[in-house]
């Protein structure tokens, strides 16, 4: 019974977990626009609007700020004319370089999958 409890708060822990993560990533754009600043050290705004096939403007500045607050991503405001921004991930945020490379990757086995005609 006492192991059945603590398996119990454990899965608890775990799907709470894994709630917190998806709150944090949720969303149409989040992924990709993680993605296309890891691959890079630094990465103008501009540059993930053009990765980010879809995205506007407004959406692309939203999603921006809330991977700033929550410590995903710094922004940088250069001295340049016009003014130039740029993204980078935070330590916190590249720790999620794994989980990207695996997305990937699972996505390109995935789309084999489909497309194998069995």
């Amino acid at each position: 019974m006492e192991c059945d409890k603590h398996y119990e708060q454990d899965r608890k822990k775990e799907m709470m977990a894994i709630h917190d993560a998806m709150d944090v990533l949720s969303g149409k754009w989040k992924i990709y626009i993680i993605s296309s600043i890891c691959h890079y050290n630094k990465r103008r705004f501009s540059d993930i609007l053009n990765d980010v096939v879809g995205i506007s403007n407004k959406m692309l500045s939203k999603e921006l700020k809330e991977l700033e607050t929550n410590k995903l991503v710094e922004r940088t405001v250069l001295d340049t004319h016009p003014v130039t921004v740029q993204y980078r991930l935070t330590k916190h945020g590249k720790t999620l370089q794994t989980i990207i490379d695996n997305l990937t990757a699972w996505g390109l086995n995935h789309r084999k999958e489909i497309i194998r005609r069995d």
